[in-house]
């Protein structure tokens, strides 16, 4: 074995020896790196009538930085939330509007939950012989297995007409919080010896409520506990179609590839912790500063430790503060906003109001710790994923869970991408590369 390692290492050596490519080169050749240019802007590869995000103004014909926006098909995201009225169907009207382009009317919106409700069924002995075959600690992989081996059990599999893509998707969009939850009480059981528990969704619950009924041992969960679920889902619904796993839903539609193979891809994309993993570092995080800080309180301390955090002496040493700073956003992720408005009660309600200072002392102090370390070219501030790993952690759900939530989301608003992209296709998404590659005569085996 320490030999096969050793030849491992030897080999990953040369690997970096082979693909190691000067950064200087990307400025010479005039490559954007990871498709930003020097400002972090995205360079635009298409288009999408789905949702829009606004990050910067034009004030007196020069590019300002503003509060974020986020809009879901014409809507205002924070509008839309602030009309539920306290209704815990937020994921439901909200998934139509995006798969479907406009708000649902009341019969709309009825019918729309009778077909999810429908469609909540997996094939028979599917819990069984897939969930259960074999257990993960990675939900999201064993998410990815099951969107895979679903598709075995469709006959129209590869049919890539609207119609069918899109009773597919309203199909996987039903069955998410199944797969995950199931595939979560799968791993407790056999790998840490806990009690297995699968409970049958109910038809007249809606997908929040649905989600914590099944998580739960004895099914009950608080009024609170579902409209604050209810409305996170919609916050993590859809974010603009150049996001990784979004991006990557379009680009594998593009090619022809079925509707499992996509979300598969897209599931593939959302799990890295740079992606929808990001919300489980920052809990990380927070219980590394709440071990080494003696007075959560003491403002001097924390801005310490956040230093030595930035300057890689604690944590991860990655040198990052997680759930600060975004990709568009700068002065503000309006995600987070709304997060932090109902967040406050909920840690009242479950007497976290000593954690929930903290996280208000750290989203006020890590941009300035962070603005005095690095040159920034827009501004920094608490994305949503600061404060949805401490929301999902007062709702119970499982560190394993976090991601997998985002993907039950987030499948809502890459079923749209994928219907656009069908519509509007007629050519594969195909990038270049500057090939950078010195030609060399070819050597024989004698003389090498």
């Amino acid at each position: 074995m320490k030999k096969k390692e050793m030849l491992l290492n030897d080999y990953a050596v040369l690997c970096r020896n082979a693909d190691r490519l000067e950064p200087e080169m990307f400025d010479k050749y005039e490559v954007q790196r990871g498709l930003r240019d020097k400002n972090g802007n995205g360079v635009v590869t298409g288009l999408t009538n789905v949702s829009k995000i606004q990050a910067f103004q034009m004030v007196n014909g020069v590019k300002t930085p503003c509060d974020g926006k986020l809009w879901y098909r014409g809507y205002d995201c924070i509008e839309l939330v602030k009309g539920f009225h306290g209704k815990c169907i937020g994921f439901e009207e909200v998934g139509y509007l995006l798969l479907f382009g406009e708000l649902p009317n009341a019969k709309q919106l009825k019918t729309f939950r009778e077909i999810l409700a429908d469609n909540r069924t997996l094939p028979t002995n599917f819990t069984r012989d897939v969930i259960m075959k074999a257990p993960s600690n990675d939900i999201m992989n064993s998410l990815t297995r099951s969107v895979l081996t679903l598709a075995s059990y469709d006959r129209n599999c590869s049919d890539t007409s609207i119609e069918n893509v899109l009773r597919q998707c309203i199909s996987l969009i039903s069955v998410f919080p199944m797969l995950t939850v199931y595939g979560y009480h799968a791993y407790n059981h056999y790998q840490n010896d806990g009690s297995m528990y699968i409970h049958r969704p109910s038809r007249e619950l809606s997908t929040a409520e649905n989600l914590l009924m099944m998580l739960r041992p004895d099914k009950e969960y608080t009024d609170l506990e579902a409209r604050v679920l209810d409305t996170a889902l919609v916050l993590h619904m859809e974010h603009g179609g150049g996001n990784n796993s979004t991006f990557t839903t379009r680009v594998v539609t593009s090619s022809g590839s079925d509707t499992y193979s996509v979300i598969a891809a897209a599931l593939s994309s959302l799990k890295g912790p740079k992606h929808g993993g990001a919300n489980i570092k920052v809990v990380e995080m927070m219980r590394d500063i709440q071990k080494h800080i003696s007075d959560w309180e003491d403002e001097d301390e924390v801005r310490a430790y956040l230093k030595k955090i930035l300057n890689k002496e604690a944590f991860d040493r990655k040198g990052l503060i997680y759930g600060m700073g975004h990709a568009v956003y700068s002065l503000s992720d309006p995600r987070a906003q709304v997060f932090k408005g109902f967040v406050h009660r909920l840690a009242t309600s479950k007497g976290r109001e000593k954690d929930f200072g903290l996280y208000s002392m750290i989203e006020r102090m890590a941009p300035e710790v962070i603005a005095q370390k690095s040159r920034i070219y827009k501004g920094v501030s608490a994305n949503v994923d600061f404060y949805s790993g401490f929301v999902y952690s007062m709702l119970e759900i499982p560190l394993e869970m976090f991601t997998p939530i985002f993907a039950i989301a987030r499948i809502v608003g890459w079923s749209a991408h994928r219907i656009e992209e069908l519509i509007n296709m007629d050519k594969i998404i195909r990038p270049a590369y500057q090939s950078v590659m010195q030609e060399r005569e070819y050597v024989s085996m004698n003389e090498r």
